[in-house]
């Protein structure tokens, strides 16, 4: 597998994230800057936590603008994988790329500690590596991490086998308790928690590494399971 990791401006967890992918997964991974407007040398891109350009109006709204999104549709239009993380999957409801929006957690602070999760989806590119029902635990950092979607568009999601990842115990307020979606097609997920954050027990845990290695395994056809 090859991934890149866009790295925008107020971007914090670029670096992390290309440390979990490269270092910890064994894939390769490069860093890109949001100029970029080629992306077919890849197979999964990934848009990373933070506060891209400094979250002004809203989380992700200017980084939408960015010359490397048009790119990103084109690449996710064409099959591409695509998996944004925290300030990633603002960016990405901002662009268009999945539905629904993040608004500001239910008590209106900024939340940073560990979740439990729940595997909803083991059948997508994001989770393969994982079972219905495997419980994880990732750790959040965000304000506004609290997902919206109007009833139908949250029946369509359940429907359709889009949540991926729910959250245990809701920390932020996110209707059906989403942590994790996946577009109509399956092949961009927009998720709040860290995996990059969880990809070695020296950080506590390595309940994240499953979300890389279920890209390794769709992009290379190889079981990697074993490695968890």
């Amino acid at each position: 597998m090859k991934a890149a990791v866009i790295s925008f401006p107020g971007s914090n967890c670029d670096l992390d994230l290309q440390w979990a992918v490269r270092d910890i997964a064994g894939a390769e991974c490069d860093l890109i800057k949001p100029t970029q407007t080629e992306l077919t040398a890849y197979d999964v891109v990934m848009v990373p936590g933070g506060f891209s350009y400094g979250d002004y109006l809203r989380s992700g709204a200017i980084a939408r603008f960015s010359p490397v999104m048009a790119a990103l549709k084109q690449f996710a239009a064409a099959g591409g994988y695509v998996i944004g993380i925290c300030n990633g999957f603002q960016i990405l409801t901002e662009a268009g790329l999945l539905p629904g929006a993040l608004q500001w957690n239910r008590d209106l602070n900024f939340i940073c500690e560990p979740v439990a999760l729940t595997v909803e989806n083991a059948g997508t590119a994001f989770s393969n590596q994982y079972q219905v029902g495997d419980h994880l635990t990732l750790p959040i950092a965000h304000g506004e991490g609290n997902y919206y979607a109007d009833p139908e568009t949250l029946a369509a999601l359940e429907t359709n086998g889009q949540v991926v990842f729910r959250y245990a115990d809701n920390p932020n307020g996110s209707m059906h308790d989403i942590a994790g979606v996946t577009n109509e097609t399956g092949n961009v997920l927009g998720m709040m928690p860290h995996p990059e954050r969880a990809v070695e027990a020296l950080l506590g845990g390595t309940d994240g590494l499953g979300v890389f290695q279920s890209l390794i395994n769709q992009t290379e056809g190889a079981d990697v399971r074993g490695a968890r």
